[in-house]
């Protein structure tokens, strides 16, 4: 070790351990077909119409980008009926995540994060030197009752993420509403909705709705996963304008590629691709749902594209046996469920496949 002095908040921080790619596992087994669903990436790829936008913005690669994201940002200002300088994008949620955390929490001030949930609040806590409340699931749901005994002179942020990666569960807009009510407005809540798309539940919030009477808010939202930009890294947070004003001081001045912003603007135009997706997700869930139930396996309904199953074996052990089979899935010992499975919800083929091998190690 050399003599370097470092930062000690980094002695806390373990390396993020994302889902292996394609590529690592090709050439660590030798397979030539993998189907991977263990990113909650979209299996439809992205639009037609974004692969048209990037072929056409080739011969801007040499200039910076709109550092102001202006196109995009006057879409999504008038989708969402807010205005422009009420948006903040980021190199994907990750980096708007770690934004708020260097805005808004300093060192031995305290987030409180549910116990199973995106590990990147966690990360994003204790690089600033915060520290955490942990909060235990109640039947697999946020414990919303309980993060408000945990609430304190030192409570600087609550990460929600809604519905919850990597458990699925969500929470309805009347006990999010009385939620926000009773939470000091000198604490930000973060409102992670990465997955918010994918929800068929009626009762599921309109955050946006809520945005003007609570100014201690901020939604966060992707074109990562239902329009199936991933690679691009994009991601977006509403919110008041100062909240967003405190988020730019932080903000790197060049933060999203133009490539992203050409797809992300063409992806919004291509209903029937985003129908198509939608639609693949709800039927998929169902046959989840029916062929679970009747093998008498547990799992737990989801309003996301995933869904956790206890096969009530070694977890590590069933995706490896999925793996010599070429389905890349995820273990729910990373979450401290060691006998559950994430897997994300592919193409309908995909998913016949995943129970298909499913009742094979089962047997």
């Amino acid at each position: 070790m050399s003599n370097l002095k470092y930062r000690k908040e980094l002695d806390l921080i373990e390396n993020y351990k994302p889902a292996k790619t394609i590529e690592s596992i090709s050439r660590e087994l030798g397979l030539t077909e993998i189907i991977k669903l263990a990113g909650n990436e979209n299996r439809f790829g992205c639009s037609n119409l974004a692969k048209k936008a990037i072929k056409n913005a080739f011969n801007e690669i040499a200039l910076y980008p709109d550092f102001n994201i202006t196109r995009l940002r006057e879409r999504l200002s008038n989708n969402l009926n807010v205005n422009g300088n009420q948006i903040i994008f980021g190199n994907g949620s990750f980096e708007l995540l770690s934004l708020i955390a260097q805005a808004f929490i300093s060192k031995g001030e305290e987030s409180i994060i549910p116990e199973i949930t995106f590990g990147w609040y966690q990360t994003a806590t204790l690089q600033m030197g915060g520290k955490i409340q942990w909060v235990p699931l109640k039947e697999y749901k946020i414990d919303l009752d309980e993060i408000k005994t945990r609430i304190n002179n030192s409570t600087r942020a609550i990460w929600i993420c809604n519905p919850n990666n990597p458990i699925g569960t969500f929470i309805d807009k009347e006990s999010l509403i009385n939620f926000i009510e009773d939470i000091p407005k000198d604490i930000i809540v973060v409102l992670d909705e990465a997955y918010y798309e994918y929800v068929d539940d009626s009762s599921y919030p309109d955050s946006i709705s809520i945005l003007e009477k609570y100014k201690n808010i901020i939604i966060l939202r992707t074109f990562s996963k239902v329009y199936g930009l991933a690679s691009l890294r994009l991601g977006y947070g509403i919110a008041s304008q100062e909240i967003i004003e405190y988020l730019n001081k932080v903000k790197e001045p060049i933060n999203v590629n133009m490539i992203a912003q050409v797809a992300a603007l063409a992806s919004l135009d291509d209903y029937e691709f985003k129908n198509k997706v939608l639609n693949n997700n709800k039927i998929s869930k169902q046959l989840y749902y029916e062929e679970l139930d009747n093998l008498n396996i547990k799992y737990i309904k989801t309003q996301g594209n995933f869904i956790m199953i206890n096969t009530k074996l070694d977890g590590d052990f069933v995706v490896e046996e999925f793996l010599k089979r070429g389905i890349l899935i995820r273990s729910g010992s990373e979450f401290k469920m060691p006998q559950w499975i994430r897997v994300s919800i592919g193409t309908y083929e995909d998913n016949v496949k995943v129970l298909n091998v499913l009742k094979e190690i089962l047997k």
